[in-house]
């Protein structure tokens, strides 16, 4: 036999020591290493002992009744251990040795002995104890033996939430009583003593017995006796203690009240169960709710972001031009500030919604539910051809509107040009038609026929000189019209205007000519001098007024070669300056003469020379105006050569950190190309690296601002092109969006495989076997595997999947589920939940199924008030809204169809 009080501590209790006894196997664990350790010599408390032979007495008959007799006295009744082996009989439910009837002192040992073996062979350790103390009457070795009998059949296979013997009976005591007032277990003791407890254990099972709100915690012995008396009566729980017992002792025997909730615990075992099989359930609904919950927030975030591109790319795609260059240019604005302000955000959107969409996709792969397909037109490809296309439209929008402004740009100058040229044009020509028309020569002398005769000489040569001017202004007016200019009807007017006015001129130059040549022979003298003058003074004067015209010109360049070619034109120009001074002079010189010959011969000069109206005053004016501009050409041309020294530099500028940041982004890309492959260590650790990997990729966002301030100060200067660089603006943007979009990727992909190892109960070990097999086929390092590749990996890992007709049936089969768009792909994902399937359980739908029988006491259907009695508020009406009504032969009003609703929640059918 065991010492009583030592054995409340030797007594190990635990699943490693293994018993093939009825009520499973194990030792008493530490839950009595608490206990007072009494010595072996000392008596038990009166009040204790008191308690404990009654309840224990009470216990075993409750017992042995069932074999048709019972105990009075239990030291006295088990000395000759025929009882002592038949109480063992009927709890463990197994035949002992067969007892010895006889009535001496060595066969009642003998027959303790047996009961003391069997015990023993339960995995019960016993210490310092022999048959003769219970042969002997001995009542403290008897009460410790009856109590080890209790723990080992009657408390250790209580097990509540991982918990088992006295922590998991004390567990499901304050589990049950947590909603009743004044009930606070804490322990096998004190708590018990006002009844309230006893009674909320009753109620809370069976509510019809108890009427639980008119106790009262101040009388406690009427709440003892009720809940004794109910428990007896209705529950078959014989009563093992009095009220007075426990009331008027400070403590009461813990092992004794630990007996007697043990037999309420045994007596609601069934609750127990469907407690268990609620909670299967709510665990299985509350997964269903958060992939819903998920499903729902992934349909939004899609509506709102196709949306979005619905309406931006119209925008990006309409090519109306503007007419003013002013106008372009507020369209340049607004479309960086879509780039600058409107498109991250998105770009970020997107990327969230996809790793929302992978690991939803995980979740009910790791759940065995149904993979989630969003609905029509909002999938992740969906998503990705709608942004393919905005980029597309984004990308032509862009240069569009780079062209439109050059092509604007040309047609200002274009116009401003065709403007000087016309005015010039249009003041030459004014009154020319009515000189032309004069038909003074009818009247004139000899030798006023003759000075009209040259002076008309004068104004064809004038004429001819002006056909280049034209010739210019109707070209323009063709490349104005060619360029879509705005204003391109006041042009051709104008223009036509001009051209047909030059035809008039040239019909009555031809005109006058023959009038004048017809009276010719009347004409004997003419002044050589003024002649001279006029036919060199009328070229000379066509030479300036286009010098004035070049140096007011405008200009439009956009690179440092073509300004320098500029200057190196006006440099050739002013070299020829001097020869111009000296035929000017030349000219002043021929009228000089004249004015001296007349003044010599006195005759008397009408104060004009009559074949030209360019007098020296009017050469002279224009010269020093030509020599005013030139200066005025000079300090142009050096203020846009300034300019586009500037502009080179900013290329410059631009392209040395372009040439920094784009190498720096494709290292990185390939870096993180790398690491996806030759990641080590534990799936925490690579998570924690690529997420510090990630930090350092953020960290350099300084460099791309910097970039993209000084893109910003190239498109204000209207810089089109860059020759010390292959990178643009674009590439470096479309280039960082993906090495965050990849790293993200990543990252999500670890979190996947952390959740999928936790989720399936796989181990680092068995993670890392996976990812070295998987490394080791895919020898191009793409991340996938194709069928042969597969084929080879699954030999590797054991799998019968050789070349015969059964070895291809079983890859058929493995390949469907792991490659179920038949892409002729395996992605290590899909591999992972591949091989956590081979290696773990999940709750399927047969469980389920049973769960819900369990709560419906074994009928084909369940009621609305069952689930609301069994499951939270918030799951039970999750169900009932979602169950169809039962249809079977033993259907009642209100009886729902679990079994449908179970299968539903595993995708065999719908909701």
């Amino acid at each position: 036999m065991v010492d009583y009080h030592a054995a409340n501590q030797s007594y190990q209790y635990g699943p490693s020591s293994g018993s093939n006894g009825a009520g499973g196997g194990g030792s008493v664990g530490d839950y009595m290493a608490q206990e007072d350790d009494w010595d072996r010599d000392l008596l038990l408390d009166p009040a204790w002992e008191k308690q404990q032979r009654k309840t224990f007495t009470a216990w075993c008959n409750s017992h042995l009744r069932k074999a048709g007799t019972q105990i009075e006295n239990i030291d006295e009744d088990f000395r000759d251990g025929l009882k002592l082996m038949l109480l063992l009989e009927v709890i463990s439910g197994e035949r002992l040795p067969k007892p010895e009837r006889g009535k001496m002192r060595v066969h009642k040992i003998n027959n303790v002995n047996k009961a003391l073996d069997f015990i023993a062979s339960k995995g019960v350790k016993l210490v310092s104890i022999g048959a003769e103390e219970i042969v002997d009457g001995n009542a403290k070795m008897t009460l410790g033996m009856i109590w080890t009998i209790i723990l080992r059949f009657a408390i250790q296979d209580i097990s509540v939430e991982e918990t088992s013997a006295k922590e998991g009976l004390l567990l499901w005591c304050q589990r049950k009583t947590a909603p009743y007032k004044n009930v606070n277990v804490q322990n096998f003791h004190i708590s018990w003593k006002d009844g309230l407890a006893f009674n909320a254990l009753i109620h809370r099972h069976r509510p019809e017995l108890i009427e639980y709100d008119k106790l009262r915690k101040d009388d406690p012995v009427t709440n003892l006796n009720n809940a004794f008396e109910v428990a007896e009566k209705y529950l078959d729980i014989p009563k093992m203690l009095d009220a007075e017992d426990i009331v008027n002792t400070a403590r009461p025997d813990e092992k004794a009240i630990m007996t007697y909730v043990s037999s309420f615990y045994h007596a609601f075992s069934g609750a127990q169960k469907a407690e268990t099989a609620a909670n299967r359930i709510c665990k299985v609904l509350a997964v269903n709710q958060e992939n819903e919950h998920l499903m729902e927030d992934y349909e939004r975030l899609a509506s709102d972001l196709l949306e979005w591109i619905r309406r931006t790319i119209p925008w990006l795609e309409d090519r109306v031009p503007q007419k003013t260059i002013q106008e372009m240019q507020q369209k340049l604005e607004d479309f960086r500030d879509y780039r600058r302000v409107h498109k991250p955000p998105k770009v970020q959107e997107k990327c969230q919604l996809e790793i929302n969409f992978n690991t939803l996709q995980t979740k009910l792969r790791l759940s065995n539910r149904p993979a989630f397909m969003p609905s029509e037109g909002r999938m992740v490809s969906d998503i990705n051809n709608g942004w393919q296309h905005l980029e597309q439209a984004e990308k032509g929008y862009e240069e569009w509107l780079l062209n439109e402004i050059r092509r604007l740009e040309r047609l200002d100058h274009l116009a401003e040009k065709f403007r000087q040229k016309a005015s010039i044009h249009e003041a030459w020509t004014d009154g020319k038609e009515v000189m032309l028309k004069h038909r003074d020569y009818e009247t004139a002398t000899l030798s006023d026929i003759k000075a009209l005769i040259r002076k008309h000489e004068a104004f064809e040569s004038d004429l001819a000189a002006h056909q280049d001017r034209v010739e210019q202004i109707a070209a323009i007016a063709q490349e104005l019209n060619e360029l879509d200019y705005y204003d391109s009807h006041n042009v051709n007017t104008r223009c036509q205007k001009i051209c047909d006015q030059w035809d008039a001129l040239g019909s009555l130059t031809h005109s006058r000519r023959e009038a004048l040549e017809k009276t010719e022979k009347q004409l004997e003298t003419i002044d050589q001098l003024h002649l001279e003058y006029a036919k060199r003074a009328a070229p000379f004067n066509n030479w300036m007024e286009s010098a004035m015209e070049d140096l007011q010109d405008m200009f439009i360049v956009h690179t440092i070669e073509e300004i320098e070619g500029l200057i190196s034109a006006h440099d050739q120009f002013k070299s020829t300056l001097p020869d111009a001074d000296r035929e000017r002079e030349a000219i002043l010189a021929i009228h000089k003469e004249a004015q001296r010959i007349a003044e010599s011969n006195h005759i008397k000069l009408s104060g004009s020379n009559p074949y030209t109206t360019v007098t020296p005053q009017i050469i002279n004016s224009k010269w020093e105006k030509v020599q005013q501009l030139v200066p005025k050409r000079d300090h142009a041309l050096l203020e846009e050569q300034s300019k586009q020294q500037s502009n080179e530099h900013l290329r410059r500028q631009f392209a040395s950190q372009a040439n920094i940041v784009g190498p720096w982004i494709q290292t990185k890309m390939e870096e993180i190309g790398r690491i996806s492959i030759e990641m080590n260590g534990t799936l925490e650790d690579q998570l924690s690296h690529l997420k510090q990997y990630e930090r350092s990729i953020v960290d350099y966002k300084p460099n791309l601002d910097l970039l993209e301030q000084q893109h910003q100060l190239i498109q204000e200067a209207l810089i089109f092109d860059n020759k010390h660089t292959n990178y643009t603006m674009e590439h470096i943007r479309v280039g960082w969006e993906q090495l965050l979009t990849t790293i993200a990727r990543t990252i999500n992909e670890v979190e996947n495989q952390i959740l999928t190892r936790d989720a399936k109960g796989i181990s680092q070990e068995q993670m890392q076997e996976f990812r070295a097999s998987f490394n080791h086929f895919d020898k191009d390092h793409g991340g996938a595997l194709g069928p042969e590749e597969f084929k080879a990996c699954l030999i590797s890992l054991g799998y019968d999947v050789e070349n015969d007709r059964q070895g291809d049936a079983e890859f058929n089969r493995i390949m469907s589920v792991v490659d179920p768009n038949h892409s002729g792909l395996v992605t290590f994902q899909a591999f992972i939940d591949f091989m956590s399937r081979e290696t773990t359980d999940t709750d399927t739908a047969d469980q389920v199924i049973a769960s819900f029988k369990v709560l419906a006491g074994d009928k084909n259907f369940i009621t609305a008030e069952e689930l609301r009695r069994e499951l939270p508020p918030d799951q039970a009406e999750y169900c009932i809204a979602r169950m169809a009504p039962y249809q079977g032969p033993d259907a009642v009003p209100g009886a729902l169809d679990y079994k449908s609703f179970s299968t539903a929640l595993y995708g065999e059918s719908d909701l």
